[in-house]
């Protein structure tokens, strides 16, 4: 049984956590079409990763350290960072080329770079599950706080500064906790594969529902659903954890896609 390891049990517990926070935060994401500035957020998390190890700091918090700090910096150009795909790509390009810098320094750490790429969920201790678990209260937290002048600075985004909702503090909040959320996707399916846990439940759920309280609770059960049956699979397979993981998001987003062209697309509501 796979609950006999205490290992198994570590990572049911940290995918659970890390999946239902990923589900929740990156509906928004998805709705706010930031998806890009999400995925850079995580290529950032790999330099502080790795740069945190040089200088004889635990890993994840350089991870959240950076991602925090390039979230912030992020959400305060507002609106100018829309559109600038160019811009967040050079972002990912030269993080990832400062975290190899940093890896060349620090040669003794190479060998767990495939962890951070690609996610070590198995690896997971009662140490970093803690972490994972204040993290992701606090991030749920924060969201709910900012949640109503969130959705309305996404849909109505002119009218909502009209009112009075300052639309860089609300990009600032926001992405500061994507950069929690993106941190602790990387401890279980890695840097590169951010997009999993962040995007594909989402973009499923908001193919399947036009309702907001509906969508996010769908985007989180379903990427809680990859995250488990994707441990799984991994454990009677012997195949890595993040390839089901990737396998199930995928094929969950393609059958809403044929879901969607049947029902006929719809408009969010709350």
């Amino acid at each position: 049984m796979m609950f006999e390891y205490d290992f198994m049990v570590n990572a049911f517990a940290a995918s659970g956590i890390v999946a239902v926070l990923a589900g929740i935060v990156g509906f928004f994401l998805v709705m706010r079409q930031q998806t890009f500035s999400g995925h850079a957020l995580s290529h950032v998390g790999f330099t502080g990763a790795t740069g945190a190890v040089l200088v004889g700091v635990s890993p994840i918090w350089g991870l959240i350290g950076f991602t925090l700090a390039a979230a912030v910096a992020m959400g305060a150009l507002g609106e100018r960072l829309n559109g600038r795909d160019v811009a967040i790509g050079m972002i990912l390009t030269v993080s990832l080329g400062c975290g190899l810098l940093f890896l060349h320094f620090y040669t003794a750490y190479a060998t767990q770079v495939t962890a951070l790429l690609f996610g070590n969920v198995l690896g997971v201790s009662t140490a970093t599950l803690e972490v994972l678990a204040l993290l992701g209260i606090g991030s749920l937290l924060a969201l709910a706080a900012i949640t109503r002048p969130l959705v309305f600075a996404s849909l109505q985004p002119e009218l909502a500064e009209a009112k009075g909702v300052s639309l860089r503090l609300i990009s600032m909040l926001f992405l500061a906790v994507v950069a929690i959320a993106v941190a602790e996707c990387t401890q279980i399916v890695g840097v590169l594969l951010v997009f999993t846990l962040m995007v594909g439940p989402a973009a499923t759920a908001q193919n399947l529902t036009t309702r907001l309280r509906g969508g996010i609770v769908c985007a989180a059960a379903l990427a809680l659903a990859q995250a488990w049956l994707g441990i799984t699979l991994a454990f009677y397979t012997d195949w890595p954890t993040s390839f089901w993981i990737t396998a199930l998001a995928a094929l969950a987003y393609v059958t809403s896609l044929a879901v969607q062209r049947v029902r006929g697309p719809g408009r969010l509501n709350r």
